[in-house]
């Protein structure tokens, strides 16, 4: 009898302990996961639409700027916005640029790709209000004159007439 007492509060102790060690580990704070937030885990790449900016001189336009980005961010957070990150970036692309008139886009000397992205970064967490944008990286930037726009170098099949 005494057996069976003894193994039964040793049951008990034994469930009581696992219990209470589970429940601490599921109410870990949010800030322990945020800090622990790596390119591997805890981080979302949000891939942006192509960002078309019109390039005007003299009241014309002369060409378009092309981008693609893609930014980094944790997942919770960025779902908790109210206004997508994405229109926040694509209005500090159209800032920048027009705020710079000084970048020849027919001359990639003197469009400096870090800067550009550490602006669009900093810019972003500023109108956020945390720092929330990990990083920028850029998938993809060009420059369309004007003359090229609606052109195609190459002919398709299907665009030739059967003869």
């Amino acid at each position: 009898m005494i057996k069976l007492m003894a193994a039964a509060l040793w049951i008990s102790i034994a469930t009581t302990g696992a219990l209470i060690f589970s429940f601490q580990s599921a109410t870990k704070d949010d800030t322990e996961e945020e800090a622990q937030a790596t390119a591997f885990a805890g981080l979302d790449y949000v891939r942006t639409g192509i960002i078309s900016v019109p390039i005007f001189e003299n009241g014309k336009v002369h060409g378009y700027f092309l981008a693609r980005l893609v930014y980094t961010a944790e997942g919770k957070r960025l779902a908790q916005l109210k206004l997508p990150a994405e229109a926040l970036l694509s209005d500090l692309v159209y800032t920048h640029l027009y705020g710079h008139p000084e970048i020849d886009f027919t001359s990639r000397k003197n469009f400096d790709v870090d800067s550009f992205r550490e602006t669009l970064r900093a810019g972003l967490n500023e109108r956020i209000g945390e720092d929330l944008i990990r990083e920028i990286l850029v998938e993809q930037i060009d420059y369309l004159p004007k003359d090229q726009v609606g052109t195609s170098q190459t002919k398709t099949a299907a665009s030739e007439e059967p003869r």
